[in-house]
């Protein structure tokens, strides 16, 4: 079991009082705090071998670039790539999606070709393959949600996806419902018409075992900045095969082999879609967060976070003037996010009075609009919850919100 309250001795971060209140974070659906092996890791890198990677050949590029494909075995290890081959680093979860709709789908994809996704979706998730749609005549079909319940329709989802479909595109963990998607049962669907499928893994890879393998997914994408690491760097999965058949979006030095007034060969991947300067201390910090997750065990933070889901989901559902989104038939397998509307009191003034309390929630729409139009809501206050957050915590947002309710009855 995890111990919480020890856990917040490693977040310099997590010992500062809000408005004379002890800080309670809960906002890590949006980013993670860093805990001090990771601060220092990126300051020993920055203080003691900063130098740019696979350009030379003196001893502090040799270490840069030691410590940088160190930390790309590490991602790989984490979810099971079969290679470090197989891990881009990007800028973000974000560009890491748009770097599959600018090169695979873009290249891959004619006019009438479909794919398919979710209204659960973020926008990182939707917007890249709308821009595809608007220049390619592609079709992007959406499947429902059932509302009431926050969880997938897989009928109507599978029932989308015809001989016309070429790519599935699908979050693993809703940010705005918890809600973990079947993404086994889609890839199958996928693979059986012949499509590929994209999964945005940035709520899943931070708080749960997550094997790429065993997922049968083709594309896969998260963020390290929700996983404890720094922000500015992003990973993209994707099967070898794939990207070796396709063409790098982004081109300048490192990515090629040989460059002439005739042309361009590229290079070897990973490094073909890595153009330029990396973010080399983000990703030797992203290696570090790896390490600090690692040690305590995944399996170890999902359960204490479904703890804390099973724990205040009916408590804050209680609460009279509250609607949660997704009342799951199960809690049992649910992420500890929670998203929900306070009768007469817009979100952001709600996040205000927990601010006060010194409580740090989102509010807003979460870059999930075409979810809460579906809930025919224009915004939500949302919890979310990480392995240092405590029952404690849970009780004093729960107070704080009765007491927002209090305040504008």
């Amino acid at each position: 079991m995890i111990d919480s309250f020890v856990l917040k001795n490693d977040f310099p971060i997590l010992s500062r009082s809000i408005h004379g209140k002890p800080l309670v974070y809960l906002d890590n659906g949006a980013t993670s705090q860093k805990p001090q092996a990771v601060i220092d890791a990126m300051s020993t890198f920055q203080s003691t071998h900063n130098a740019n990677v696979h350009r030379g050949i003196h001893t502090l590029s040799e270490e840069a670039t030691a410590k940088y494909e160190a930390s790309r075995q590490k991602v790989a290890d984490f979810i099971n790539a079969k290679s470090s081959d197989e891990i881009i680093f990007t800028r973000n979860a974000t560009e890491s999606m748009n770097l599959v709709a600018l090169s695979w789908a873009r290249q891959q994809l004619q006019k009438g070709d479909e794919i398919v996704t979710t209204i659960m979706e973020h926008h990182s998730n939707i917007v890249p393959w709308q821009m595809l749609a608007k220049e390619r005549g592609v079709v992007v079909r959406f499947a429902p949600v059932f509302t009431e319940a926050g969880i997938l329709d897989i009928d109507a989802f599978t029932h989308l996806i015809t001989p016309k479909t070429k790519l599935v595109c699908v979050g693993h963990i809703s940010n705005l419902l918890g809600t973990v998607n079947p993404v086994k049962v889609l890839a199958i669907k996928a693979h059986e018409v012949g499509a590929k499928i994209l999964v945005d893994g940035c709520q899943a890879v931070p708080h749960m075992p997550v094997d790429v393998q065993k997922l049968d997914a083709d594309f896969y994408a998260f963020s390290s900045h929700k996983m404890l690491g720094p922000s500015g760097v992003g990973v993209l999965w994707a099967r070898r095969e794939l990207l070796e058949s396709i063409e790098p979006v982004l081109g300048g030095g490192d990515m090629i082999k040989t460059v002439s007034t005739e042309g361009t060969t590229w290079n070897d991947i990973p490094w073909k879609f890595e153009a330029g300067t990396p973010n080399i201390s983000g990703v030797v910090g992203l290696g570090a967060a790896i390490d600090y997750l690692s040690k305590i065990g995944m399996q170890e933070i999902w359960e204490h976070e479904q703890e804390l889901s099973r724990y205040v989901l009916p408590k804050l559902n209680a609460i009279d003037g509250v609607q949660v989104l997704g009342i799951h038939e199960s809690n049992d397998d649910r992420a500890a996010i929670f998203s929900f509307w306070l009768d007469g009191i817009h979100p952001h003034d709600v996040a205000s009075i927990l601010d006060e309390d010194g409580i740090a929630i989102r509010a807003g729409h979460m870059c999930a609009q075409p979810l809460l139009t579906a809930y025919n809501m224009p915004a939500v206050t949302r919890a979310s919850f990480y392995l240092y957050n405590t029952k404690e915590e849970a009780d004093a947002l729960l107070e704080s919100v009765e007491k927002a309710k209090l305040l504008f009855a």
